[in-house]
């Protein structure tokens, strides 16, 4: 690690609630990413007549189990059947042992409230309000992801060029950042969800093309300062083209913007993705979501579960990633 690298991050250690919610939301990324294991309908290891399954990780036919189609069986009837209760079967079970697209047929109509089988309660589909969760975690964080490298390359492209070149350039694409940002967001996506059905793609496209003038505009004013430098000049004058000086030493040196603004942004990806679920706009059903789940708790407020814990998810995550940009800026701070 190098001295500047290492000070950096003595610097975000002291700052007690920022590495604190780092580690909390690495926790959370390891649950949700390794879902599967705990949060699935099918068994991890199924022992059945001297054989040993994996269900949870690979597809077998009915007929291995003596079913007549070779549809998948559903293996929690499987254990209780005749067959399995012979000596020597056995199923390992997830904890949780409902999917996020399953629903429950229980006696009364849903949403059913928290109980020992669904610890947090179910939608108004009877889904496993836990599961939904976790899984929704998941699709919003990767969404996050994938628009935050989409939004660091193309803020890093168009405002590198820009504080590079200078002039002209500069001149020319302020004004068509400008034009470009005073664009209605909602009604170009309304525009879009009308042209071509909805999916994951399109939403990262349309958030991304978007996304990238805010933190443009901070690249253009590092690399501003940065393109004056001795190294720079020195570059120039070795004979280094253009664009060798800019993706060389230029962009690499100009990444504090990019690590400052990493947990904002991700944060704003998480809040508008569930925004846009909660209109409808989202990810197509019956994708896990938790704007979608909100939207349930507003039209099932006598269920206060259904509303209150997606409520507490959206919150506390974005409650960790600003503590966690309040970390990195301090430790990016050359002046303190």
């Amino acid at each position: 690690m190098k001295p500047t690298t290492k000070r950096r991050w003595e610097k975000f250690r002291k700052t007690r609630r920022s590495y604190f919610s780092l580690w909390c939301l690495t926790l959370l990324l390891l649950v949700s990413f390794g879902a599967e294991l705990w949060i699935n309908p099918k068994p991890l290891v199924l022992r059945f007549e001297g054989a040993t399954y994996f269900p949870a990780f690979k597809y077998y036919p009915g007929q291995i189990f003596g079913e007549e189609v070779s549809a998948e069986v559903d293996y929690r009837v499987l254990v209780r059947g005749t067959r399995y209760q012979k000596p020597g079967n056995w199923a390992l079970f997830a904890p949780i042992h409902w999917g996020p697209l399953e629903s429950q047929s229980l006696a009364t109509p849903p949403p059913h409230p928290p109980s020992h089988e669904n610890i947090l309660g179910t939608d108004d589909r009877g889904r496993d309000l836990l599961a939904r969760l976790v899984y929704g975690f998941r699709n919003s964080f990767l969404f996050a992801s994938v628009s935050w490298i989409l939004t660091a390359i193309l803020s890093y492209l168009i405002g590198g060029i820009q504080g590079y070149l200078g002039g002209r350039v500069d001149l020319f694409a302020q004004r068509t950042v400008e034009i470009w940002s005073s664009l209605p967001v909602l009604y170009v996506l309304l525009f879009m969800m009308a042209i071509f059905p909805s999916n994951l793609w399109l939403l990262l496209a349309v958030w991304a093309a978007f996304s990238w003038v805010g933190l443009a505009g901070y690249v253009r004013v590092e690399v501003l300062r940065i393109r004056k430098l001795e190294y720079v000049s020195a570059a120039r004058a070795a004979g280094a083209s253009h664009g060798r000086v800019l993706m060389k030493h230029v962009l690499p040196n100009a990444l504090t913007p990019l690590i400052t603004f990493t947990p904002f942004l991700i944060s704003a990806s998480i809040v508008s993705l569930a925004a846009l679920d909660y209109l409808g706009l989202g990810l197509p059903p019956p994708t896990p979501s938790w704007g979608e789940l909100l939207h349930q708790g507003k039209e099932n407020l006598r269920s206060w579960w259904v509303g209150f814990f997606p409520f507490l998810a959206l919150f506390g995550t974005t409650l960790l990633l600003n503590f966690i940009g309040e970390g990195l800026r301090r430790a990016m701070d050359s002046r303190s």
